[in-house]
């Protein structure tokens, strides 16, 4: 329960702080990185919290997450960027507390 709150409090943190005229609206677009786990509609089970998404959806692999840093760099999608981004960290982060490994895209074929 936690994990889900920060998707929404992490973005909302470095809206305030970084884009205080407009911090609503690109917190809004930050939001929009949440899209990214209709992947999780692709599992079976949808939802399985000993699941590490790194690595496991589509989405989650290791080049959308290359483009999700590539958008950082123009200031027209940085903001995007920074939403896809956050949401990968913060899905790291749950995926070591969970697993206590950071090896995620490793393909073993035991």
């Amino acid at each position: 329960m936690l994990h889900i709150a920060l998707h929404f409090l992490v973005p909302a943190l470095i809206a305030g702080a970084c884009y205080r005229p407009q911090w609503l609206r690109q917190y809004g677009v930050m939001l929009l990185a949440l899209l990214i786990d209709a992947d999780h509609l692709l599992a079976n089970p949808i939802y399985d919290p000993a699941r590490c998404s790194i690595g496991f959806h589509p989405l989650h692999s290791l080049l959308p997450i290359i483009l999700y840093v590539a958008l950082l760099l123009p200031p027209n999608t940085r903001v995007l960027g920074i939403g896809l981004c956050v949401h990968i960290l913060l899905d790291l982060v749950d995926c070591v507390v969970n697993s206590g490994s950071l090896c995620f895209f490793s393909s073993s074929s035991d």
